[in-house]
């Protein structure tokens, strides 16, 4: 009983579609541990994904702000970024405000 929930389980799950693939892959480099320490990395093509989502994938990757794209001779991309100065952060919730007590430590 509790395999024939599983495979009713498997079957409910819509399939990924390959540039959904490709973006999670690349995103997934993009933001390993490794990659956001270095500022930097190689992304690359693998021999299932299209030509339409690789090009739709680096065509995103071009229009996003802060992103260095660099086309490598062997069909790789390296992705180079700057650290987030002050100015390019996000405060939700309003603004800050200040507070005149000493740290607790």
């Amino acid at each position: 009983m509790s395999k024939q929930k599983k495979s009713q389980g498997l079957q409910e799950r819509p399939e990924l579609t390959g540039l959904e693939r490709l973006g999670l892959r690349v995103s997934a480099m993009i933001g390993s541990p490794v990659a956001q320490i270095q500022r930097w990395v190689t992304i690359h093509r693998l021999d299932t994904d299209g030509d339409q989502e690789w090009e739709a994938v680096l065509e995103l990757l071009d229009e996003t702000d802060g992103i260095d794209m660099t086309f490598n001779d062997d069909g790789t991309v390296t992705l180079k970024w700057d650290r987030p100065s002050d100015e390019d952060r996000v405060i939700e919730g309003g603004e800050l405000e200040e507070v005149d007590e000493p740290p607790p430590f």
